[in-house]
């Protein structure tokens, strides 16, 4: 029997710090959770996730900052796009919008957005669920430990694109249908899951004022905090799921992380890429489920 999952989906808008910010929500009880996109997306890339959770919890998504269909002031001018910045957004967004501590469940730089904010604010956040962690190997850091023509090559980069017009140039060489599509191939192991409607859901807000200069600015933020970072801080528990192919955040890098003690479980998801919550619904949902019910 196919079960039909009918809570409803709302999109809304939140002023923050007199900016508009998009988020959608669904559900009407149950514990709050709330869902962070991954660089490059949105609140649309848990379209598969909103509907299902929010039969059992209040549930909701957010376009951080700079991303999906929130606003992109200027890098800087007044606030600089930075896990700092992310991570207070999101709290203020806990605080005035869902009124109660959650659950927070990231994607890629989400989770790091998430883990910051609570570090920030431990009493406001349950539990975070992190859905292949972005491991930020473009960090200063990390790019001590590699050979040094490896080393070089992103700041190469991020010289050349720090020149508006070039930066703008390359921006547009990449924000085409064909270049996501390709580009979404290589990041999902899952390849029927690279839709016409994914595509669009990831094009449409990179034709927005300000899209891309949000871009450059976070190519050239090769700063900040670190995963490893935040975990020590940790006091909620935490969940990562890991899909088993992911190219960009390679899964043996990942259980690394699984080592702090806030880590509670690390499950590996066999033939997923770097976003499971959309390539494999059927098999993150459930997951979530229980482990927000495990800790309510």
């Amino acid at each position: 029997m196919t079960l039909t999952h009918t809570a409803s989906v709302e999109t809304k808008t939140w002023q923050w710090q007199g900016f508009p910010i998009r988020y959608q929500q669904s559900g009407t009880t149950g514990p709050a959770v709330v869902l962070i996109h991954g660089f490059g997306a949105s609140s649309d890339h848990w379209r598969k996730n909103l509907p299902v959770l929010g039969e059992t919890c209040r549930v909701f998504a957010l376009d951080l900052l700079g991303f999906g269909f929130s606003a992109k002031p200027e890098p800087g001018n007044p606030l600089a796009y930075s896990f700092e910045t992310w991570g207070q957004q999101i709290l203020d967004f806990c605080q005035e919008i869902v009124g109660e501590p959650v659950f927070l469940v990231g994607n890629s730089i989400g989770c790091v957005a998430a883990a910051q904010a609570a570090v920030m604010n431990p009493l406001f956040v349950r539990g975070v669920a992190m859905l292949d962690c972005s491991l930020r190997l473009l960090h200063d850091r990390k790019r001590l430990a590699l050979p040094w023509y490896r080393r070089m090559s992103a700041p190469v980069l991020q010289s050349i694109l720090s020149n508006r017009a070039l930066g703008h140039l390359f921006f547009s060489q990449l924000a085409n249908r064909r270049t996501i599509r390709k580009i979404l191939l290589q990041a999902y192991g899952r390849k029927d899951a690279v839709t016409d409607e994914l595509v669009d859901f990831l094009l449409k807000p990179a034709f927005e004022p300000g899209a891309a200069d949000v871009f450059l600015a976070f190519i050239k933020y090769s700063e900040g905090p670190l995963a490893e970072d935040l975990l020590p801080e940790m006091t909620c528990p935490v969940l990562m799921l890991w899909g088993t192919v992911d190219p960009w955040e390679p899964i043996e890098l990942g259980r690394v992380l699984a080592e702090f003690p806030a880590v509670e479980e690390f499950v590996p998801l066999e033939g997923v890429g770097h976003c499971p919550q959309d390539e494999a619904p059927e098999l993150v949902n459930p997951l979530l489920q229980n482990w927000i019910a495990r800790h309510t």
